[in-house]
């Protein structure tokens, strides 16, 4: 079996579109600072989604495989836990000089396996630095506090330890940001990582785990479990596993979530979600229309954080649509290695399932403005490719948009008023994110008062959080009480402890006139 374990390992598209590559490598897991090959015989195939082609296959783990990597964990994690903040500390920034060095590499492998666009793809390792770049402050982060004289000569503290083993289980639309939205808080917590990628993208997480050996990273603190169900189940049911963070599509969040908590488990599961851009009539139609196909129609519509309902409130539709119409007609849709504007879809299945929603909404009734299901595009034939797609006079019994779609389709919903179209998104079962476009900053203050959304954007379609921030929405769209990143996620990673004290006599230590260091 030829294993991957770096970027250079990996086959290249580049060369005669009619010969897709031959003797076909294995990404595999990666445990205790090194490739663990696992005694499963199990594979699944990667794709380059932009020609078609199988280019490597991936280990699906097998119980015994898991429980190995689990293992090589939960060895590794009590000399981290018990490592000064100091070290961590020191550790944590080289990574974070090492991923800005190279990220470029990062970008190019997740182009290769989900599709998104280099410059897209580049984009997505840099928001998940930030999460890198807040975590380099976990001195400050897992600070305590202490109370003196709470009673008399009693003094009363708390403190912060991490948990243990933790696992996260990322999808396949964010191979590198979404992982990073938990790891480099969890590690500098104090804990040790089992990550489970996406079977559909796996080498950016290989990757990462080489970054973190060579930024210093002890051996067992950050691994790499790759497999289907029976890996996930393995992370959910094995008791030396403390915590799970996973991002997903609602039924399997909530799948993950019950499962976990059952098993005596924190869980913070980040679900679906069917985000709405309301556009007032006093809005730059402009900028809006600019915004509608940003948001829309960026990573081909596969971000959690898409907007796939634009409500378009009063009379402005008519030319708000017009107004997109034209942009869309400027995409360039192909391969994301030759500067293209948007990507293929990261497999065939699920291009056809997207495909299948656009048909559904026009046997509906729905007006298709823009159909994108037999796009020109530079790029092989073999693709798996659906260019952007316009579809106006949607209803909210359509299963275009009631369904997260996750594919590059803007649903236009006509409304009559500020009311009916603040009443339409808190009706939906999701809260994950919504975006306002008005020049009426009391309406803008009102709507981010009264909508039942975790994440607003006021004239932002995209209104994801910086990394000090915390990411979460509401509703169908989150199980479990705490968010992605920023001091709520310290606070995940870790347990509270108070200690109550009472000294009978002072403590001297000897003489040392040198000047104190931390180690």
């Amino acid at each position: 079996m030829t294993t991957i374990t770096d970027p250079e390992a990996l086959p290249s598209a580049d060369g005669d579109a009619t010969h897709p590559p031959a003797n076909l490598p294995t990404v595999v897991h990666w445990a205790a600072g090194a490739p663990f090959v696992g005694k499963s015989d199990r594979t699944a195939p990667v794709y380059d989604p932009a020609t078609g082609w199988v280019t490597k296959n991936v280990a699906l783990a097998s119980r015994e495989d898991a429980e190995a990597v689990i293992g090589a964990a939960a060895a590794a994690w009590p000399a981290w836990r018990d490592m000064s903040l100091a070290r961590r500390t020191q550790v944590l920034f080289r990574f974070r000089e090492l991923l800005n060095e190279r990220k470029h590499e990062a970008a190019e492998i997740i182009t290769s396996e989900h599709g998104k666009v280099l410059s897209d793809a580049l984009g997505e390792v840099t928001r998940g630095q930030e999460v890198v770049e807040f975590a380099c402050g976990l001195a400050h982060l897992l600070k305590g506090s202490l109370t003196e004289n709470a009673s008399t000569k009693v003094d009363v503290s708390s403190l912060r330890q991490p948990l243990g083993v933790v696992g996260v289980i990322s999808p396949f639309n964010f191979p590198a940001m979404v992982p990073m939205w938990f790891f480099p808080i969890a590690i500098a917590a104090g804990n040790a990582v089992v990550l489970k990628p996406s079977e559909k993208d796996p080498s950016t997480a290989n990757w990462l785990a080489a970054l973190w050996q060579e930024a210093g990273l002890p051996n067992g603190i950050f691994n790499v479990l790759h497999g289907d169900k029976t890996a996930v189940d393995a992370l959910l049911e094995d008791p030396r596993v403390k915590a799970i963070s996973f991002v997903g599509s609602t039924p399997i969040a909530r799948y993950v979530y019950e499962t976990g908590t059952a098993h005596g488990k924190r869980v913070q599961a980040l679900g679906g979600a069917k985000n709405h851009m309301v556009v007032l009539p006093d809005a730059d139609l402009n900028l809006a229309a600019d915004a509608a196909v940003n948001a829309g129609f960026g990573s081909a519509g596969e971000r959690c954080m898409a907007i796939s309902a634009l409500v378009a409130v009063d009379v402005i539709a008519d030319e708000l649509v017009h107004k997109i119409t034209a942009r869309i007609a400027t995409l360039r849709t192909g391969d994301g290695r030759r500067g293209c504007d948007m990507g293929p879809l990261v497999t065939g299945a699920h291009r056809d399932k997207v495909a299948s929603y656009v048909q559904a909404g026009q046997d509906a009734g729905a007006t298709l403005v823009v159909d994108g299901r037999d796009p020109v595009v530079d790029g092989e034939s073999g693709g798996f490719w659906l260019g952007p797609t316009l579809i106006d006079h949607v209803t909210t019994d359509m299963s275009i948009y009631t369904d997260e779609i996750f594919g590059p389709v803007l649903s236009v919903v006509r409304v009559d008023s500020y009311d009916h179209a603040l009443a339409l998104v808190n009706s939906n079962p999701y809260g994950n994110g919504t975006a306002i476009f008005t020049n009426d900053g009391g309406a803008a203050r009102r709507y981010q008062n009264e909508v039942e959304v975790g994440m607003v954007g006021i004239n932002v379609p995209v209104p994801v959080p910086v990394g000090y921030y915390s990411f979460g929405g509401w509703k169908a769209s989150l199980f479990g009480d705490t968010h992605a990143h920023g001091t709520e996620g310290f606070n995940f990673y870790t347990r509270n402890k108070v200690i109550t004290t009472r000294w009978l006599d002072p403590s001297h230590g000897g003489l040392n006139l040198g000047f104190p260091q931390n180690e």
